[in-house]
């Protein structure tokens, strides 16, 4: 079978290069060994997302008398239902994406796909040829030696999805999206969570400010956070781990339940070969060009097995990019000094361009804009005041970095990011009549904060 256009892998960035591919009007194929969706759809985003609803709305229903509503009864977490909605809304998304691909006419391919020869693909002992390859497949949890993965006591992300009841006490190593989400989803359903972070803060890819801010919500849940600490080894014994740890404190031995291992991602480029062809891999990661060309011609990556951020939105700005430029459409590069950043923990995290930090270590002079949720009507009517707008400027007064805190937050980064993509001034922003009451005024509000202006403050 010979196609223009071969794709393998059908996560986010799969399958947006298919159907933006067949939309060209390319005969498609796209190879996946597991689910439509890729891991993202099936087993990350998605499923994380509606159980993390569910802990929202738990925690809504114990503090229902605050909102002036009587509930009788004992209101309990129901896990075995969380997890089964979990599912139903990842099967529901699943079966979108199989929609979609038919609609296109983009012909899925069931296994596992592996270069032969440039233009060549063998799917399971059957060969395929196309024109172009585009390699999407994704990442996996990373599994590091001092944390033997065995699914039951030490589990992954994977695993953390599904458990079939709630345990007692859980350690999570990592304070990413990832880890912080998982921690916050457990801690809200009652389980003594300690959160393991290697470096000084928690979330330590957020902007300070924020990381302060998040540790005091984690502590308000009765989680422990720790950083500056090491996990030295993990053991199982019995029913209970063992997590040996190196802190602030010296050495000392914590026990647990539960063990996530939520310490990053790997990259899924094993046996699709990458050696036999010779196609360049530099720090784990294929090596590409800016329209992700390979240094093998017709052989093309992108999403997770890249260098940048291994976010989906990233990975299907890359597919477009990479297609249309195979096209010969001439796309822009993807800009990733404006890719959001979200964390859908409570409360969420939102973020988008340069931290605080950054910008000094580049030298660039800043101009720093703050609103607190606490002067916010919208957010003080909603009983959600944690939280803060942090925007910063350049001396030009053009928008460099966006940093958010609060209820609903990462609804509210599109305006940033646009913002920042556009180069938008401070003056533009605050000059933006925003609708009141809102908490997407606190990023107008923000912007009058730089300008010295501010009128709520």
């Amino acid at each position: 079978m010979r196609y223009d256009i071969l794709v393998v892998g059908s996560g986010p960035g799969g399958y947006a290069a298919a159907i933006r591919a067949a939309q060209l009007g390319k005969r498609v194929g796209l190879v996946e060994r597991a689910e439509a969706g890729g891991v993202c759809l099936n087993w990350g985003c998605i499923p994380t997302k509606a159980l993390l609803k569910s802990a929202r709305i738990y925690a809504h229903c114990k503090a229902a008398e605050q909102y002036g509503v009587e509930l009788t009864g004992e209101v309990r977490p129901a896990l075995d239902k969380m997890v089964a909605r979990s599912r139903a809304v990842a099967e529901t998304m699943n079966k979108g994406v199989q929609f979609l691909l038919k609609k296109n006419n983009i012909d899925l391919i069931a296994g596992f796909g592996r270069l032969t020869a440039p233009g060549h693909l063998d799917v399971d002992g059957t060969g395929y040829e196309a024109d172009h390859i585009i390699l999407a497949t994704g990442a996996r949890p990373r599994e590091m030696p001092s944390m033997p993965v065995d699914g039951e006591r030490i589990i992954t992300s994977r695993q953390a999805l599904t458990l079939s009841k709630l345990p007692e006490t859980m350690i999570v190593v990592g304070s990413g999206a990832i880890g912080s989400e998982f921690a916050c989803f457990y801690a809200t359903l009652g389980v003594k969570v300690t959160v393991i972070e290697y470096l000084p803060r928690m979330m330590p890819l957020e902007d300070e400010e924020v990381s302060k801010t998040m540790e005091r919500a984690f502590r308000k849940l009765r989680a422990t956070v720790l950083t500056s600490t090491t996990v030295k080894a993990v053991k199982v014994a019995g029913d209970r781990c063992e997590v040996e740890i190196e802190g602030k404190k010296g050495s000392e031995t914590l026990t647990a339940d539960v063990v996530l291992a939520a310490v990053g991602v790997q990259a899924n480029i094993e046996g699709i070969g990458l050696e036999e062809l010779g196609v360049a891999v530099e720090r784990g990661k294929v090596a590409v060009d800016e329209y992700y060309r390979t240094n093998v011609p017709g052989i093309y990556a992108i999403g997770d097995i890249v260098a940048g951020p291994a976010l989906a939105h990233v990975a299907s700005a890359e597919a477009v990019c990479c297609v249309e430029a195979i096209c010969g459409l001439n796309p822009a590069p993807v800009d990733y000094a404006a890719v959001p950043s979200c964390i859908f923990t409570t409360p969420e995290v939102a973020s988008v361009g340069l931290t605080e930090a950054q910008a000094a270590e580049k030298g660039i002079a800043v101009r720093i804009g703050r609103f607190p949720f606490t002067a916010s009507g919208k957010a003080t009517a909603a009983g959600e005041r944690d939280g803060f707008v942090k925007l910063i400027f350049d001396e030009q007064e053009k928008l460099l970095g966006a940093h958010l805190v609060g209820e609903g937050v990462t609804e509210m980064l599109g305006e940033p990011t646009l913002a920042r993509k556009l180069g938008a001034t401070a003056q533009a922003i605050a000059g933006t009549v925003h609708a009141h009451p809102t908490m997407n005024e606190g990023i107008m509000e923000a912007a009058e904060a730089a300008l010295g202006h501010a009128i709520h403050l």
